[in-house]
């Protein structure tokens, strides 16, 4: 328990000197105290002797959008916990499984104009990125269902052809678009960006998260007992069933609002998950919240590194993100064992 405590102040107390890394440092760099005394100004009311383009860099520009790498980060690597804890294996995350990419493309289909029009005045932006996201984590689910068993074979086989149809959709409705400059931004948009964001944006991400975390919180002990199997979850009076259809739709869910506002950004809950259950172990009430901790802070870091990597330009976060992911899923897969003991 002490080394638990003891991981979580070190990661709140990382993620804090994270963020005033990330607020400090891009094509301009500003010193830290100009950044607390920013920070002090409109959080405070203390008086600020920075100058106001100093100002407008740290609040309106570089600290929404570290506000928003923690809010990403932390609900993808969330997300990333309740679908490995669903299907027991720690390979599942939403970029794998197809749930980004379903979101991409609910999303791209609105933003780009091609619902109908009854729709498109119904719907905003993360209602379809959701709904999309729904139907395919769904197909993909029932496609790996084997009886009453999920086929860890044909649940990543199943992920990665939702994933390739869904990206081909994107493809094809994002190229069919007469609009280039809604074209060019959605084609970086879709790699993974955090530019642009401001404080507007930030409530309902903000919000979604927070409840997948309070609700993964709640069910840490039916999640737990989902570990060990189903039939014995239900021998413990676990809703097994119910649960698995309530963690589909609160992974569409969060997952979907996250794309809505920073695009498909990759393997963030297959990394963090699994670095983090080697340091605590599998109990998820505190897993979650370190998990959280942990994807809000990689992916500051990363965002940074997508800022100031190549002068005078910006990669798309989700290029630098798959770079770390892809080697360590495949060195996961290349283990003998890779399901939970």
């Amino acid at each position: 328990m002490t080394r638990v405590w003891t991981s979580g102040l070190v990661l709140i107390a990382g993620l804090v000197g994270t963020v005033g890394v990330s607020v400090a440092f891009g094509s301009a760099e500003i010193g830290g105290l100009d950044v607390y005394r920013v920070l002090g100004h409109h959080l405070l009311g203390l008086d600020a002797a920075v100058a106001p383009v100093v100002d407008r860099i740290v609040w309106r520009l570089r600290l929404p959008r570290a506000v928003l790498a923690c809010i990403v980060g932390g609900g993808l690597s969330i997300i990333g916990v309740a679908m490995q804890t669903l299907v027991r294996n720690p390979l599942a995350e939403p970029y794998i499984l197809g749930i980004s990419s379903g979101a991409s493309a609910g999303a791209s289909l609105f933003y780009l104009g091609f619902l109908p029009p009854l729709l498109s005045r119904t719907l905003t932006m993360p209602v379809a990125a959701f709904l999309g996201g729904l139907a395919s984590i769904t197909l993909v689910y029932l496609v790996a269902r084997d009886g009453p068993r999920v086929s860890v074979a044909r649940l990543l086989l199943a992920g990665v052809a939702m994933s390739a149809l869904m990206a081909s959709l994107t493809s094809f409705i994002t190229f069919s678009s007469p609009e280039p400059d809604k074209l060019r931004a959605v084609l970086f948009w879709l790699l993974g960006s955090l530019n642009g964001a401001r404080w507007e944006q930030l409530p309902i991400p903000a919000l979604t998260t927070g409840l997948g975390l309070g609700t993964l919180l709640v069910l840490a002990r039916p999640l737990d007992a989902m570990l060990v199997g189903e039939e014995p979850a239900q021998s413990l009076g676990m809703p097994v069933e119910t649960l698995k259809r309530g963690l589909i739709v609160l992974a569409a869910l969060v997952t979907g609002t996250l794309v809505a506002v920073s695009g498909a950004i990759g393997f963030v809950g297959l990394i963090v998950p699994h670095a983090v259950r080697l340091l605590t172990g599998v109990p998820h009430r505190r897993l979650v919240p370190l998990s959280f901790l942990a994807g809000a802070i990689f992916l500051c870091w990363a965002d940074l590194a997508a800022r100031t990597l190549l002068p005078a330009q910006e990669l798309p976060v989700g290029i630098l993100t798959a770079l770390c992911g892809v080697p360590f899923f495949l060195v996961l897969l290349r283990q003998r064992r890779y399901q939970f003991g």
